[in-house]
């Protein structure tokens, strides 16, 4: 993965845990945050964090806040101060910005000024608790719309040892498999004589509807 620049704006728990997830994956993270403590707290986690009020123009260009690739919004309780700072960095013309709402009618104003992704955690994660409930070979989920999804799904025993060509699962259950997961190594765009087996994962696309009932396979 080539090196990209990010900052995170608000340090809580899920900003922190953001910012270290990209830290350890090599990239350059810049932590910023009003709170003298949180920013201690995050000096491990991140590449460099600095105490600073995301809502004052002068304090977001001080940093070069225009020169990163993406910077992810994730003040926590303080609306005003989350609105008034995807604001500034629109204006000032930074690429992506991901912002967290609390809701949807804070996330509507984050769309209305120009977020480009807004996340709802406690609501994503919900969505995602009760997925893996209804759907138990299911074990990772990317949406890409409110209609596809990109899922990891565990075998169904009964395909164990079968080639893709055998088990024709696009025609059968209307979703692709567009990689394989094998002992920690990743098998792209796999050939239909590729054989799957038991501890294999299989990385499918398809519409959510097709995806759910193929991973209530037994």
């Amino acid at each position: 993965m080539a090196k990209k620049q990010y900052s995170v704006i608000g340090l809580g728990r899920f900003g922190l845990s953001v910012a270290r997830k990209l830290h350890e994956a090599g990239q350059e993270v810049l932590g910023i945050d009003m709170n003298v403590q949180r920013v201690e707290d995050a000096e491990l986690a991140v590449t460099h964090a600095i105490v600073a009020d995301s809502t004052e123009e002068q304090a977001l260009l001080s940093v070069g806040i225009r020169n990163f690739d993406c910077v992810i919004v994730a003040i926590g309780n303080d609306m005003q101060s989350s609105i008034l700072t995807v604001l500034l960095l629109k204006e000032l013309g930074v690429k992506k910005v991901i912002a967290k709402a609390q809701d949807k009618h804070h996330g509507k104003v984050l769309d209305k000024i120009g977020a480009d992704w807004i996340i709802y955690p406690e609501r994503d994660m919900g969505e995602r608790v009760a997925n893996q409930l209804l759907s138990p070979n299911m074990l990772n989920y990317i949406e890409l719309s409110k209609d596809y999804n990109i899922e990891e799904v565990a075998i169904p025993s009964r395909m164990a040892n079968k080639n893709l060509r055998e088990l024709d699962i696009r025609a059968k259950h209307n979703v692709s498999v567009i990689a394989i997961v094998r002992e920690g190594e990743i098998i792209i765009s796999p050939s239909p004589d590729q054989t799957i087996y038991q501890k294999d994962l299989l990385v499918m696309i398809g519409m959510r509807e097709d995806l759910a009932k193929f991973s209530n396979i037994e």
